[in-house]
């Protein structure tokens, strides 16, 4: 585990080094002694004039280095007689670090994050060049930053020309980084996943908090500052995404973040909140009667929805796939829209219907997504034109919902309504594992945690 020296707290990260180098290691095997990865850290981005938004490390960085300082260089060369790991980073500055915090510096990203070699970043322009002569490959992530782009065009010029007098090859194969990385970070290891676990718990918990709060004249800002209070008191500060805190017919918006509404005796209010630790994300919704009593139209749906998602749980093991859980889900609901009145009765089967997409009015997204250092987490979903069979130690959200609109064409009491049920689960070797468990989401628990 690394202690970070920044700021007065000390910050320690659970993802040990002999893990990212094992995953280095794995990598080096696959690039071969011809390639050569190249990955850039994050930037700090300005807020507004002297004001910046707080850094992130770039997911793809901080899962091969652990690296947590913007603006560095990482290269993976395998077979590097002098050390296959070279990082560029800022250099120790007393005067900076008085000012924005304390640096590890070169010999920090030596002695702490294992790189062979470590250069400031002045040095980059001179030493990068150099490191990519004799391969034949560059592994490099393109089209994310124009700026860095336009940097690797202008290091592979410099290469070539020194190149011409050393007699030796440079990169002329350019391959997308992600087709290396991104297959890799789509299976957790144990230790990622106790990551993801304990994120899972800290946000469920942060949920039953909102449970015990929520009530009419609440604002639903009131809401989504309690939760991310709640997971910081826990040691997770960070949130995943912005927290969605939709009351009434705002649930029906499926990306609504103004969370600046007062929540109405009689409503639902939907809360899509979740917590980043150490980089993972949790992502949980729950929706919750503002009095603390379903009304039987919302019951209905709720309900509904809920028995879509423990369709959908069934079909969350290894072998199955993205659309066989789908379907589970959407078979539920057209089933229930039809029998609650919302989709009319007509002669076509079930099958039918759900083929010519009937449901759609009223569920008009997929049923979960990739889950881990980004909340929307890399990974494909088809390989080949075929669904991706899940695998252990996949994570995922399974999130199904029903979204009828104010001005909706059906009987008046379900109008306005929004529901989602999401949690995160884990594909484990004999099934599945359902991280957010201790998030309460039957009517019964959910109302009695309200009413008390």
């Amino acid at each position: 585990m690394i202690t970070e020296p920044r700021g007065s707290a000390k910050v320690v990260r659970t993802i040990s080094q002999n893990e990212h180098r094992q995953r280095r290691q794995q990598l080096a095997t696959e690039i071969g002694n011809d390639g050569v990865l190249l990955l850039p850290a994050a930037h700090e981005q300005l807020r507004n004039q002297d004001v910046h938004y707080p850094f992130r490390q770039n997911s793809d960085f901080l899962w091969l280095t652990g690296f947590p300082e913007p603006d560095a260089v990482a290269l993976l060369i395998p077979g590097r007689s002098r050390g296959e790991y070279v990082i560029f980073c800022r250099p120790r500055d007393p005067e900076r670090e008085l000012w924005d915090g304390r640096r590890y510096g070169t010999e920090g990203a030596r002695r702490h994050f294992r790189a062979s070699q470590a250069y400031p970043l002045d040095e980059l322009e001179t030493k990068l060049p150099e490191l990519l002569l004799g391969r034949q490959r560059l592994f490099v992530p393109f089209g994310r930053d124009d700026a860095f782009d336009l940097r690797v065009m202008r290091w592979l010029r410099s290469a070539r020309s020194q190149a011409r007098t050393a007699g030796r090859c440079v990169p002329t194969e350019l391959i997308d980084a992600s087709e290396l990385l991104h297959p890799r970070r789509q299976i957790k290891t144990p230790a990622e996943q106790q990551l993801m676990r304990q994120a899972a718990q800290i946000s469920a918990q942060a949920h039953r908090v909102l449970m015990q709060q929520v009530q009419p004249g609440l604002n639903e800002q009131m809401l989504a500052s309690a939760f991310g209070a709640a997971c910081g008191e826990q040691g997770a500060p960070e949130q995943a995404y912005p927290p969605i805190v939709a009351g009434g017919a705002n649930a029906c918006i499926l990306h609504y973040t103004e969370n600046n509404a007062r929540l109405k005796d009689g409503d639902l209010v939907l809360i899509d909140a979740g917590c980043e630790l150490e980089g993972y994300a949790s992502d949980i919704t729950r929706t919750l009667p503002v009095n603390g009593r379903f009304s039987p139209p919302q019951r209905q749906l709720y309900e509904l929805v809920l028995a879509a998602q423990q369709a959908a749980l069934t079909k969350a093991r290894p072998g199955q796939t993205w659309e066989t859980l789908h379907r589970a889900a959407v078979q539920v609901l057209t089933r229930g829209l039809i029998d609650l009145g919302i989709l009319p009765q007509d002669t076509r089967s079930l099958a039918k219907r759900i083929k010519a997409e009937d449901y759609k009015p009223y569920y008009m997204h997929r049923t979960g997504h990739w889950l881990g250092l980004d909340v929307h987490d890399v990974g494909n979903y088809r390989h080949n034109k075929r669904w991706l069979p899940f695998e252990p130690g996949m994570t995922l959200t399974i999130e199904p919902g029903l979204y009828i609109a104010p001005d909706a064409a059906v009987d008046a009491c379900y109008r306005g309504i929004g529901i989602r049920i999401e949690d995160d689960v884990l594909i484990t070797a004999d099934g599945h594992e359902i991280l957010s468990q201790a998030a309460p989401k039957t009517v019964a628990e959910i109302e009695e945690i309200i009413s008390a």
